[in-house]
């Protein structure tokens, strides 16, 4: 059980392997301050694609020495499929998000010929640290899939608990959000999360526990789930929320972090390597816990295939 964000951070520093990063369009400053950071810590080495130039005066600007990282020359329009590449053939084990376009740095990713998708949707998993939560809770999906249907949210599941079993996680305990814990075939969102639940237990979703519908409050606190009669010996331990949409999983994340304290690190996941793709108004230290969870899911992955 992971506790905190540094404990990813620790994870990440003792998985064995080489971590190499590769970024698209680095010319950033929050994300080489976050990639020094990494290297820093023994988390990720990276290579850097991008404007060499800028990239060089950054880090000067850093007192830092350019010769520090490796540094691919590169015009934006081409930064991420040189940086895809790095990955398809082994140089690097994962991908970052610079100073591009999401869906610019996506298109290679997503093309079939890339080597990196695998044919499964790709979704995103926030990582949060709560002040008032004792270990760390994952939200999926607040980034990726506008409106999923039944299936989207199987792949969504499935991708997250990919990534927590290769965080170390044995048998993840998910919790399908809804406004409410009874099934109601008006609310789409209940009916999906107990077909969830229903595939769970036929097994055709494993190495999870996934319970559904349920609200936020008792998903997170046993005393409200006792309060209301709602017997679940999961509530207030779960490893995984499930958003019922992208707005809704991206509001929940936005809260916990902007008004309630909350650290958190992201990153893309059901492609081949996990990608760090962080919002423009991200900090340089949420941008180094997401090279930290996507170090971490990235060797875990390796040691599980």
């Amino acid at each position: 059980m992971l506790r905190s964000l540094e404990d990813i951070v620790d994870a990440a520093r003792r998985a064995k392997g080489e971590r190499v990063l590769a970024v698209a369009a680095a010319e950033d400053a929050s994300v080489i301050e976050a990639a020094l950071s990494a290297k820093r810590n023994q988390i990720a080495d990276a290579i850097l694609v991008g404007d060499e130039k800028r990239i060089q005066q950054i880090l000067e600007t850093m007192n830092h020495s350019p010769s520090e990282f490796r540094i691919v020359d590169s015009d934006i329009g081409s930064s991420a499929e040189r940086a895809v590449e790095l990955v398809r053939s082994g140089r690097a084990i994962f991908l970052m998000k610079g100073r591009i376009e999401t869906r610019d740095f996506l298109k290679p990713v997503v093309n079939r010929g890339s080597g990196l998708n695998i044919g499964r949707k790709m979704s995103h998993l926030a990582v949060l640290e709560l002040p008032n939560y004792h270990k760390l809770i994952g939200n999926s999906d607040g980034g990726m899939i506008l409106s999923p249907e039944l299936e989207d949210k199987k792949q969504i599941i499935i991708n997250a608990t990919d990534a927590f079993r290769a965080m170390g996680y044995e048998n993840p305990k998910i919790a399908v959000l809804a406004a409410t814990e009874t099934v109601n075939s008006k609310v789409v969102e209940t009916v999906d999360a107990a077909n969830l639940q229903e595939m769970n237990r036929k097994g055709e979703i494993t190495d999870c526990i996934i319970v559904g519908p349920l609200s936020y409050d008792l998903a997170m606190s046993q005393e409200i789930a006792r309060l209301k009669g709602v017997e679940c010996p999961h509530c207030g331990d779960f490893d995984v929320l499930i958003s019922p949409n992208m707005s809704a999983g991206n509001i929940l994340s936005k809260c916990l972090t902007i008004s309630s304290g909350a650290k958190m690190a992201g990153i893309i996941v059901g492609a081949k390597a996990p990608i760090v793709l962080s919002s423009r108004g991200s900090t340089a230290e949420e941008k180094y816990y997401s090279i930290a969870l996507a170090a971490l899911v990235a060797a875990g992955a390796e040691v599980l295939s």
